[in-house]
């Protein structure tokens, strides 16, 4: 049953932002009250690497993120079949908390 009071979110794309930021390191931390992800790139040959994106979400939209890209990564591999694990060709950790993705 669909409720008829529900109020439709519009939501705005600039173009900066609609281009994106290329991320290939995901480093995940979190607290008691947050979840911190942290979006890397990184390039073959290069020792150093900066952060490009900064997400930080509370525990209840973490959870709520996991949920849809497990769906997505589901519909995905239906398509286009089985994303294949590739084994890691650089440090997952750089100093900082431990995590990955």
């Amino acid at each position: 049953m669909e409720n008829q009071n529900q109020q439709q979110l519009d939501i705005e794309l600039n173009e900066e932002t609609a281009e994106g930021i290329y991320s290939n390191l995901a480093i995940i931390t979190h607290s008691q009250s947050e979840f911190v992800l942290d979006f890397v790139k990184i390039m073959p040959g290069i020792p150093k690497a900066r952060v490009k994106s900064r997400i930080i979400l509370t525990p209840q939209h973490a959870k709520r993120l996991l949920k849809a890209l497990a769906d997505n990564i589901q519909k995905f591999e239906q398509l286009n079949g089985k994303i294949k694990d590739i084994e890691q060709a650089f440090p997952m950790n750089f100093g900082g908390p431990a995590g990955q993705a």
